[in-house]
Parts: C-alpha cells; structure tokens; sequence
C-alpha cells in the first residue's frame, strides 16, 4: 500500500520549503491589502476612511507594488514546488547540501523582493537621482523592478533550475528526453530563460523595440512557459496522486508544447495594436491565443472525474483521501483558465475590440480573473499539497483548507461579476458612444454608477482576503512551527515516496473497479519501479 502523508519522511530540502510557503502567504496577504487600497481609490479620492493613505502611499506607488507582489507571491509558490516534487520525482535520491542551497535561494529571494519595493518606493520619491532605472523603477508594467533587481531575479530562477537539476539528474539518466521527468525538468529551466529576455527592454530602448520585448516576458512567458511549466507540474501531481493516467497526462503535456507555442509565439500580437502590426497579424494573434485555455481543461476533466470517484469510495473507508482541496484548487485552475484567461481574454482580444478597450475595465477584468484564478489558485493548491506533509496530521484542519478554497474563488468571483464585468462593460459603451478621453475622464470614473459599481466589490475583497488569505497564511504557519525534525535517508525505499492509492473495492461494479484501476496506472507503476510511460 501506498504511504499516507503521516508515514512519510522528508527530505532536508522539502523541510526548507516550509519557509517558501509562509512567506508566500505573507506576500499574498501583502498584496491583497495593497489591492484594496487602489481599489479604494477609485471609489473614494479624498481619503481611506478618513485617513490621509495618499500622502504615504500614493495610487501609483500601491498599484505598482500589487501588481509585483502577485509576480513575487506566485514565483516563490513555483520555486518551492519544485524543490519539493524533485526528490519524489528521483525515487527519493536527495545529492548533499540540497537544503542549504534551497534556504541560500530563500534568501536571494527576500533580498530582491525587499530591494525591489523599496526602490520602487525611492525612485518615485526621487531619491535615486540618476540610478532611478538601475534601483528603483524601469516604468514598464510587470517589469517595474530595477535592472538590478530584474537580473537577481533571473540569475535566482537560474540558480533554482541549477538546484532542480542536482536533484534530478540521477533520474534523467535512466529517462528518454520525452518522458515526465525530462519534461518537467525542460520546463523549469525555461522560465528563467525567457523571463531573461525582458533584459533586452531599457528605458533608453525606442518605445516599439522595449514595448515588444515587455510583451514578450508579459505574454509568452507567462502565457506560454509558465503555463507549460503550470501544466508539467499539474500533470506530475495528478500522475503521483492517482488523478490521472500518465498517458493520457503525458498527451496533455504534448498538446500543451504545441497550442502554447502556437498560443504564445502567434498570440503574443495581439498585444501590439499601438506598435504598428499589421490587422492580419492582430487576428491571428487574437484567435492563437484564445487556444491556450485547452490543455490545462483537458486535465481538469480528469480530475473532475476522480474526485467523483474519490467521494463514492471516501464515503466507505476509514482513511479518507488527504489531499482533496489541493486537487480542488488544481480543479479550479482549470476552471479559471476557461473563464477568466479564455472567455474574458478573448473578449478583449480581439483587433477592433482592443481598439477601443486596451486600458478599460475589461482588461483589469481579464488580469483578475486570470493572474488569481489560474496563477493564484495552483501557487495555494502546491501550497496545500506540500503542507499535508509538512503539518503533523493532528495540526492539519481540512476546515481551514475548506474555508480558503471557498472564500478565495467567492471572493475572486464577486469582484469579477459585481464590479469589473459590468464596469468595464460600461466603459466601454462609453468609449465607443463618446470617445476614449470621455470614458477614461475622472468625470467618468466618479460618476454616480460607475462609483456604485466600485463600493460594490467591498465585501467580496473581505472574503477573498479575511476567509481566503489569513486562512492559508495560519496554515503556512503552522508548516513551520510544527514540521516534523525527522527527516528520509537517501536510501529509502520508493514506495515511502508516494502519496496515496486509489485501490478498487469488490462493492463497485464492473465499469468503475476498471475506471479505478486505470486511475492508478501511474502509481502502480511506480511501486513496481517500471519504466514511465512515452505516450
């Protein structure tokens, strides 16, 4: 049998990653709050509830800084759940002093996450003088930090992917190049090598050059490589938790190469309306584009499927499933992906439609609901699978979990349907009846409706971030304070490594026992130490 998340050691490396999650947390409570005071801007100029928040943190310093940190908090929840798969992933081979370099990386983090906001706050203050670009702001969107700042970054997911392949490469040894391990591996080392490529836009760089290579980190790094390492690492988890079969995982991953590619490369033109592309290019970009959502989908169904089955079986055992609401929150990455990066991004995306809305509401609608609801919603779901190990399970509250994952996606979809939807949809009505000045005009902005619409979203944000954040930020604490001491020599055996095991009982009929039994295919394969599959 299968190890339950109680009977497994860790390795000194997957311990470490307990400071990766809590300090995740702490970046995502961060940026909430800084969310909701420039959300509070637009509905009331004056003051936040009577205290004069402008005067230290004015709009543009609080936007800035929400729109790093959800980079920053999502980052450092990728990070960790790499380091935590790579033993699970080598068979539970872990190459000394993987630990020490793991905190090293911690470290490299807080320095650039701290140094970056600081110096955007300096910058803005004017107190860098000429070093303005180099430590305090760039001025492009999604790469605000510093040039200093942004080549740490890279050479800290550089030094990531370095720890990665330590871990790893007893393992890609005896692999051919297209099975899982090679792939997850591929993908890691992708991220840091194309967010490297936004170092080819400066502030001294003519507009249309810098703006191309930004568009290039904004749209094909994280439309198109993070989600091929989003859809390596989902399919990963579902294999080893019996969620889905590594065939048809290992498709998934293929068909996400190709319509991420095609997605990414072709629909990264869609951005550049205002940098002279050619309308063929813009649909072409427009409609590659809407594609990506199809993969991360497919997996959806799949564990959509096993958590059905899950439930019947849950319902007549006695050691019930653990990790339920990190499989929920990877289903509600699929859900989000479909809705918020596919049907709200396709509406933008198109040419005359980006005409007219670039810069509106429907664009904060479509950045909302897809940054959180896929990016946001797998960094807390890898969370709440590494936390099953790394809390005792007399500390861990499924109540907890429960509360976060409803919390997060009522409160992310109350702030899409209540304010931003009918908001943008009205602005752009706006727009296109009176013209872009009028519908971006301050008189606009504080009119009667549109400042109903902006108080409106107030109690969603309370849930999103009162039962959604502190929640998960509790739980990331107790990841720390009572994380087991005992940790797993190199020389255990395999089957400590996994996770659990969906084993099919004779009440069943037919068709389920063999739904059931292909469910574990990947598992049982690893407890027989085969080969993996090649799709």
């Amino acid at each position: 049998m299968a190890a339950y998340p109680r009977d497994v050691r860790l390795t000194p490396a997957q311990r470490a990653t307990a400071w990766f999650f809590f300090i995740m947390s702490g970046l995502f409570l961060v940026q909430t709050l800084l969310g909701s005071a420039t959300q509070h801007y637009r509905a009331d100029l004056q003051s936040f509830f009577g205290f004069p928040l402008d005067q230290w943190l004015p709009y543009n310093l609080t936007r800035t800084w929400h729109v790093q940190l959800s980079i920053f908090w999502v980052v450092t929840s990728f990070l960790a759940i790499g380091i935590f798969l790579a033993p699970l992933i080598a068979r539970g081979w872990e190459p000394k002093r993987q630990a020490l370099l793991t905190r090293l990386l911690l470290g490299a983090l807080v320095v650039v996450v701290v140094g970056s906001l600081l110096g955007e706050l300096a910058g803005m203050r004017g107190w860098l003088g000429p070093l303005w670009a180099q430590l305090g702001n760039q001025g492009f969107e999604y790469l605000d930090l510093g040039r200093i700042w942004q080549v740490l970054l890279t050479l800290g997911m550089g030094i990531w992917a370095f720890i990665l392949f330590r871990g790893l490469r007893r393992r890609l040894r005896t692999e051919h190049l297209a099975n899982m391990p090679w792939l997850f591996f591929l993908a890691a080392l992708a991220l840091p090598a194309f967010y490297a490529v936004g170092l080819l836009a400066s502030p001294d760089s003519h507009f249309t050059a810098a703006d191309f290579w930004r568009f290039i980190v904004v749209h094909l790094w994280v439309e198109d490589f993070l989600e091929l390492f989003t859809t390596a690492t989902v399919a990963y988890l579902f294999v080893l938790l019996g969620v889905v079969r590594e065939r048809v995982a290992l498709s998934v991953i293929f068909l996400d190469v190709v319509l991420y590619s095609a997605g990414g490369v072709i629909g990264t033109m869609h951005h550049l309306y205002f940098s002279g592309e050619p309308a063929e290019h813009l649909a072409l970009g427009a409609t590659f584009s809407a594609l990506e959502v199809v993969p991360l989908l497919f997996l959806t169904v799949e564990a959509w499927s096993f958590l059905q089955l899950g439930a019947r079986r849950q319902s007549a055992s006695s050691t019930p499933f653990p990790h339920r609401w990190a499989v929920m929150f990877l289903a509600a990455v699929g859900f989000w992906n479909f809705l918020g990066a596919g049907v709200f991004g396709f509406l933008i995306n198109l040419p005359i439609v980006s005409y007219y809305e670039i810069g509106t509401g429907l664009t904060a609608n479509h950045a909302h609901a897809a940054m959180m609801g896929v990016y946001g919603m797998l960094a807390v779901g890898f969370a709440m699978f590494a936390l099953r190990y790394l809390i005792p399970e007399e500390r861990w509250s499924d109540r907890l979990a429960s509360i976060s994952f409803w919390s997060l996606n009522l409160g992310l979809a109350w702030m899409s349907f209540a304010t931003l939807l009918p908001a943008g949809a009205l602005q752009l009505y706006k727009v296109v009846d009176a013209g872009y000045a009028d519908g971006r005009s301050l008189g606009y902005l504080q009119g009667g409706t549109n400042m109903f619409l902006e108080w409106l979203r107030l109690p969603g944000d309370v849930v999103f971030m009162v039962g959604g954040v502190l929640p998960l930020l509790w739980l990331s604490y107790l990841g720390i304070r009572y994380r087991s001491r005992t940790t797993r020599s190199p020389e255990a055996p395999a089957e400590t490594l996994l996770f659990t095991e969906i084993v099919p009982d004779s009440s069943d009929d037919k068709a389920e026992d063999t739904d059931a039994a292909d469910l574990v295919v990947g598992v049982a394969d690893k407890v027989a130490g085969g080969p993996e599959a090649t799709g």
